[in-house]
């Protein structure tokens, strides 16, 4: 796995796509401030801003509380097969979503979360 960015998910995404955008500078590589979804190029890595709602859709679970440590961002870790990489982790953690086409994100992907409740992403580019 390789982990290519770290995502926040976040209620306010056209305030904090600004914020990370105008503010503190970030080159956008992805989005704007209407997309639900954008992402900045931050040295070698990418940061990701998603809706937190639409994340909490994505995993078609209930909306995902403050408090709830996950809710606050996620993980995300590219893979050859997202297919392979669950097959390899299903026994050795709790999946959330099983691998699963998001044409409109252009992926597929699969969701779990650490022992201590962190969303982690992997993901295939389609």
């Amino acid at each position: 796995m390789k982990l290519t960015h770290t995502r926040l998910l976040v209620d306010n995404y056209r305030k904090c796509f600004l914020f990370y955008k105008d503010v503190l500078g970030f080159e956008v590589s992805w989005g704007d401030e209407n997309s639900l979804y954008g992402q900045f190029k931050v040295g070698q890595t990418h940061l990701g801003i998603f809706e937190r709602k639409q994340m909490t859709d994505a995993l078609n679970s209930g909306y995902v509380e403050e408090t709830d440590q996950g809710a606050r961002f996620a993980l995300v870790f590219e893979v050859t097969s997202v297919e392979d990489t669950y097959e390899k982790l299903k026994e050795k953690v709790e999946f959330i979503t099983r691998p699963t086409e998001k044409l409109e994100w252009g992926m597929k992907v699969a969701h779990f979360r650490d022992p201590e409740g962190t969303l982690l992403e992997i993901y295939e580019n389609i």
